[in-house]
C-alpha cells in the first residue's frame, strides 16, 4: 500500500471556508499532515484548524520571517501549538527576493537572518512552549543551517535525483535526531491525459522558473541546459517561452503527474530519498481547487 503523504492547503479569499473543510476532510481520510503556504495567511488557517481538527499535524510551509516582527510570530506559534496539543510545526523561511521586494520588505543575508530569527523565537518572553521550528532549505548551507539550529528542513520544488545525497551533505555537518522533520513542496496533477497535467505543472512552476536562486539550484544539480535556454528567454523579456522549456525529464524530476499509478509510484519514489513528509500540491487539469483534491482523496481511497 502506498504510504499517505500530507496536504497543501491554501486559504485564498473566497474559498476560506472550502480549504478548511478540504482540510477537516484530509484529517479524515488519514493523510498524514496539513501544511500551509505563505500567501493566503498560513498561521491564521493553522489557528483555525488548532480547533477546527483533532489528530492530524499542522504547520506553516513557510511563513515569510520578514512580514512579522519575531516576537509577534512567537507569540503566535506558541500559541496554536498550545490549542492544537502540539501538532504544529512552525515553518519559516525567507521567501524570495522578487517578492519580498513586491511587499516592499528588504530582504537581508538569508543565513545570517534565518540563525537571527531563530535566535529571537527562543529568546522570547512569557509566550509558553514554542513548536517545533521548521526551516526553508534549498541549498546546502541553508538545509545544514536547519540542521544545527531546527527541528526540520522544509524544502519546494527540488530534483527528486538530487534530494537523497543533499540529505546526506547535512548529516555529514550536523547529526539530527529520529523526528527531525523533512519535508517538500511538490506540484500535483493527476490526469490520464498525462500531457495535459504537464502543462498545468508547467504552468505552476513558471514564477519558480524566474527565480535566480531556483534557477541557480537546478542548474548545479544537473539542468544546465534548460537553465541557459530559461536566462536567455528572461534576458529577452520572453517570459511567457518558459513553460516551453521545461524538459519532461526536468519536470518529472521535480512535480508529480500523469495518471493515478504514476503519482502513486512516484510519491513511494519521494519517500525513498529520504523525504518523510511528502507535501502534496494539487492542481486539476480540468477544474479548480475543490476538483484537485478530490482527483487527490479519489487514488488514496
Amino acid at each position: 500500500m502506498t504510504q499517505m503523504p500530507a496536504l497543501a492547503v491554501t486559504a485564498v479569499p473566497g474559498r476560506r471556508q472550502v480549504a478548511i473543510d478540504i482540510a477537516k476532510e484530509g484529517e479524515r481520510r488519514g493523510f498524514t499532515g496539513i501544511y500551509c503556504a505563505s500567501f493566503g495567511d498560513a498561521m491564521g488557517v493553522c489557528t483555525t484548524l488548532a480547533s477546527e481538527t483533532n489528530t492530524i499535524k499542522l504547520g506553516t510551509s513557510i511563513a515569510n520571517m520578514y512580514t512579522r516582527h519575531v516576537s509577534d510570530y512567537a507569540q503566535s506559534a506558541a500559541y496554536i501549538h498550545e490549542v492544537s496539543g502540539g501538532r504544529f510545526s512552525f515553518g519559516v523561511g525567507v521567501s524570495h527576493g522578487p517578492v519580498n521586494n513586491r511587499l516592499g520588505v528588504e530582504t537581508g543575508r538569508p543565513l545570517s537572518d534565518t540563525r537571527d530569527f531563530v535566535e529571537g523565537l527562543r529568546a522570547a518572553k512569557r509566550i509558553g512552549d514554542l513548536p517545533p521550528i521548521v526551516l526553508a532549505g534549498l541549498r546546502d548551507k541553508m538545509t545544514a543551517l536547519a540542521a544545527e539550529v531546527g527541528d526540520g528542513v522544509v524544502f519546494a520544488n527540488v530534483a527528486r535525483s538530487a534530494v537523497d545525497a543533499s540529505l546526506d551533505r547535512m548529516r555529514s555537518t550536523h547529526a539530527v535526531s529520529d523526528n527531525f522533520f523533512v519535508g517538500n513542496m511538490i506540484p500535483t496533477c493527476i490526469s490520464d491525459d498525462r500531457e495535459a497535467a504537464a502543462a498545468v505543472n508547467r504552468r505552476t512552476l513558471t514564477m519558480y522558473l524566474g527565480l535566480p536562486n531556483y534557477r541557480n539550484y537546478w542548474r548545479d544539480n544537473g539542468y544546465e541546459e534548460e537553465m541557459a535556454a530559461a536566462d536567455a528567454a528572461i534576458e529577452a523579456g520572453d517570459r511567457d517561452a518558459l513553460p516551453g522549456l521545461m524538459t519532461d525529464k526536468w519536470l518529472s524530476d521535480v512535480t508529480l503527474y500523469g495518471s493515478a499509478s504514476e503519482v502513486r509510484e512516484g510519491l513511494e519514489a519521494w519517500f525513498d530519498t529520504g523525504v518523510t513528509t511528502p507535501i502534496l500540491v494539487p492542481s486539476s487539469a480540468v477544474g479548480k481547487m475543490p476538483q484537485a483534491f478530490e482527483e487527490l482523496f479519489a487514488i488514496f481511497s
